[in-house]
């Protein structure tokens, strides 16, 4: 099947089940992932998820999320500080001790029951992102904490990635290293923003086709930068898209540059969680797939709640914050991935882990929706 035939399946496939899903009182993401496990490998094979579509959907998440940041308030983000932090530690904190738990419990090693930590530790924001855009509800004070949160989130689980790695992998990795490289995007990143993005679009950006020229150059950029500073491409994104926040011009963004992005690179990266989805295996390990993913959905929707609760957040709004730190998505199969190359973790458990992972994707967008309409 040719990449043609197979972008107009998938926007056609994506589209419907999102209007259905939506016609169901249920958010449009959730219908766009199940379609894509329908046409997948998982039951009628008719897509493969090539290295094409991936590269499409890495483009889709990566812009996203610069829409997420383009349409965050940087005050609020600043206000919200302290609970994003809060949310971060505590939802990084239970669902660690969670994976470990069941590690041991699995008859597991230390090491591959810290790993299990570690994977259920991350948390990707990005079907929250499309979820509260759905809801138009990106700007609430719930939303703005969560993406702070992730942008710790990634940062600790990093770290820690890298600490299990130097425990186990020969070529030593070094954890001054991983911070190091972080300190410096970080550095980088903030020197760019306050100073050289202001100055660029001030004194060059003249048209609002040099804009979405720039805007696109710079999210790519930090995300590439992100990327090579051994921190989620997501996370340069986002703040590539808060550095233009400001700018008077950035509904530019939203009636030029959003129809296409979420017409055709979007759609695909939904489609993708549903395109990798493999039940190979799954027969045989189903109990350990519902017990990781009991685990997995509880202690972050718990631990995060926590955290927003201790500073300040109502019952309802601490929930909601806690359903949408959930999903695990990319991040996290990404960190397993690397676990079972580095041998830390055998393929019959890699399996049943990445089935947990898209579980808690998929348990997002109802559960966040229904938190919020309530």
């Amino acid at each position: 099947m040719t990449l043609l035939w197979q972008l107009a399946l998938i926007i056609f496939a994506t589209k419907s089940a999102g209007y259905l899903s939506q016609r169901l009182g249920q958010p449009r993401v959730l219908g766009e992932i199940l379609v894509g496990i329908l046409i997948g490998p998982a039951i009628l094979g008719w897509i493969e998820f090539t290295h094409t579509l991936e590269i499409f959907s890495e483009l889709g998440v990566i812009f996203l999320m610069f829409f997420a940041g383009l349409e965050t308030n940087m005050k609020d983000l600043r206000d919200n500080k302290k609970p994003a932090i809060a949310v971060a530690l505590m939802g990084i904190f239970v669902p660690f001790i969670g994976g470990y738990l069941v590690g041991h419990f699995m008859g597991l090693g230390m090491i591959a029951s810290l790993f299990i930590g570690i994977v259920f530790s991350a948390t990707s924001v990005s079907i929250s992102v499309q979820t509260f855009r759905e809801l138009n509800v990106l700007q609430s004070r719930e939303s703005i904490t969560v993406l702070g949160a992730a942008v710790v989130d990634d940062i600790v689980v990093m770290m820690g990635l890298a600490i299990m790695l130097s425990l186990t992998v020969a070529d030593d990795v070094s954890l001054s290293m991983v911070l190091l490289k972080q300190v410096i995007f970080f550095v980088v990143i903030i020197a760019l923003s306050w100073k050289v993005v202001p100055f660029i679009t001030k004194r060059f950006i003249k048209s609002t086709q040099a804009l979405l020229v720039f805007g696109i150059l710079l999210c790519l950029s930090y995300a590439y930068f992100a990327d090579a500073m051994g921190i989620s491409n997501i996370i340069g994104a986002f703040i590539a898209g808060l550095s233009l926040s400001s700018m008077p011009k950035k509904d530019a963004f939203e009636e030029e540059f959003a129809p296409a992005i979420f017409t055709l690179f979007v759609p695909v990266f939904f489609a993708g969680i549903g395109l990798s989805v493999n039940f190979t295996g799954l027969a045989e390990h189903w109990l350990l797939v519902i017990v990781l993913s009991i685990v997995a959905i509880a202690t972050k929707l718990i631990g995060s709640a926590i955290g927003a609760r201790l500073t300040g957040f109502d019952t309802r709004g601490s929930l909601i914050i806690g359903a949408a730190m959930i999903s695990r998505g990319e991040v996290a199969l990404i960190t397993a991935s690397i676990g079972l190359s580095a041998g830390i973790i055998s393929q019959a458990y890699f399996t049943p882990i990445i089935i947990a992972v898209i579980v808690t994707t998929l348990v997002t967008p109802p559960l966040l929706k229904r938190l919020i309409k309530k």
